[in-house]
């Protein structure tokens, strides 16, 4: 049974999440690919619309900034438009730049599972299309090492097949300004509301049943 001191706190951090997060307000949209910071590393990961798992992944210790964008595909430069029309190739991802010793590439795949739900072929919920595929992009061998690792662990956890893409990162194309910190910029939005809040309530329980949070 949830407690009410319970529901308090995790009401708090979803307000905080919605809302604030204003340590990270400064960075969360200026750090590109080829960032010179030697302490963090970057994850590209694709999970759906990118509105929902920035939110989402925004409220992770570690995470430096995160970055809604394009990957996977051939066309350079693509716009949101044109990625809608499955044009392009390319999925709507993030890119996060994290500090590896607060928090591991692992702990990040860890997060990508529960953040959606893997197991359909490009859709969640009622976002359809090629660009709403699951996918991980790995800059290197062993990012790819780990990222397969952790499908085989996580299919215990569905009771349908994982169809997460696992493919080698090769370009990240930010999305437009008003894509970025979307949910906290546009709380009330009906998307945002309706769709991202219960995603993001969801996903703060699970890291308080983990001890996280």
């Amino acid at each position: 049974m949830i407690t009410s001191c319970r529901i308090a706190i995790i009401a708090l951090v979803l307000q905080a999440a919605t809302g604030c997060l204003n340590a990270k307000e400064e960075s969360v949209s200026e750090l590109p690919s080829e960032h010179t910071d030697k302490s963090l590393s970057l994850a590209t990961f694709g999970t759906g619309c990118f509105w929902c798992t920035e939110a989402l992944m925004e409220t992770l210790d570690g995470v430096k900034s995160v970055i809604s964008g394009y990957s996977g595909g051939h066309k350079e430069n693509p716009t949101y438009k044109e990625v809608c029309a499955e044009t392009t190739g390319h999925a709507e991802v993030v890119q996060i730049a994290f500090a590896p010793k607060v928090i591991t590439y692992e702990e990040l795949l860890g997060y990508f599972w529960q953040a959606h739900n893997p197991t359909t072929p490009n859709r969640q919920g009622n976002d359809v299309g090629t660009q709403y595929r699951s996918v991980i992009l790995y800059h290197d061998d062993q990012q790819k090492e780990a990222a397969e690792k952790s499908k085989a662990a996580a299919a215990s956890s569905f009771e349908d097949p994982i169809v997460t893409e696992i493919v080698k990162f090769e370009k990240f194309y930010p999305a437009e300004d008003y894509h970025q910190n979307f949910f906290r910029n546009n709380p009330t939005q009906s998307y945002c509301y309706f769709v991202i809040r219960p995603k993001l309530q969801k996903f703060l329980q699970k890291k308080w049943d983990l001890g996280v949070l």
